[in-house]
């Protein structure tokens, strides 16, 4: 039985991936199964892109984060909602992002700058201090954007009609990366004090309720996530 620093889970970004990854069978095969794929994945990136936005402007609780400027946006922004469109400079500008942030998923490589960027991408979408913007996003629509990205990269995936190895490994692979990123932005939304109860108190107790709620979602969106996959699979071979 290998043992875990749970401390260091919260203070070692690389030490938290090696742990997260090991747990998920996440390591070169999927590595590899992403890399067999890049290639004809990458055109769909616009098609991701134009639907993530398209959903995130179809609830006005979700529209409402594009109103604050954004951290290296030199525009200027939107008075309201209304005022909002798709096609205004700073969504441009965040399309653009997640289109890098996408191809970056594809292009690699895996290694210890991957880490710090995939940390980075959720550091900068929390009020932290060290960062230039305040937007802080709820972790209820991060888990919900991060889920239905994952089910639109499947129905492009599918779309691919990938031999049947590939396919399979490819989803596999995927479905483990985007966990993986949802750890990191869960990071950042669940205090260490509320996973560790050296002593019996009510308030700690209350914590690890309250905590063990806001991760439901996240359990759910996984159980979810692993059976649109296969039923999707199995729906296509059959």
């Amino acid at each position: 039985m290998e043992h875990i620093d749970t401390k260091k889970l919260y203070e070692d970004s690389t030490y938290r991936f090696g742990y997260v990854s090991k747990f998920m069978d996440f390591g070169e095969d999927d590595i590899k199964a992403i890399e067999a794929v890049a290639d004809k994945i990458r055109p769909l990136v616009p098609v991701v892109v134009d639907a993530v936005y398209t959903k995130l402007f179809s609830f006005d609780v979700t529209k409402k984060f594009f109103l604050p400027k954004n951290e290296g946006f030199d525009g200027a922004v939107a008075a309201s909602l209304e005022d909002l469109d798709l096609d205004h400079p700073q969504i441009k500008f965040r399309k653009d992002f997640l289109s890098k942030y996408l191809n970056k998923l594809l292009n690699g490589p895996y290694d210890e700058r991957m880490l710090r960027y995939l940390d980075w991408v959720a550091k900068i979408h929390t009020n932290t201090a060290d960062k230039k913007s305040k937007i802080n996003v709820d972790y209820i629509h991060v888990n919900a954007l991060l889920g239905f990205v994952e089910t639109t990269l499947v129905g492009g995936i599918l779309s691919l009609e990938l031999d049947r190895a590939t396919e399979a490994a490819a989803l596999s692979a995927f479905n483990k990366l985007l966990w993986i990123q949802n750890d990191y932005f869960a990071k950042y939304y669940a205090a260490p004090n509320n996973q560790i109860c050296e002593k019996k108190k009510s308030s700690c107790c209350f914590a690890n309720i309250l905590y063990s709620n806001a991760m439901l979602p996240s359990v759910l969106g996984a159980a979810v996530g692993a059976a649109a996959i296969y039923f999707g699979y199995v729906h296509k071979h059959n």
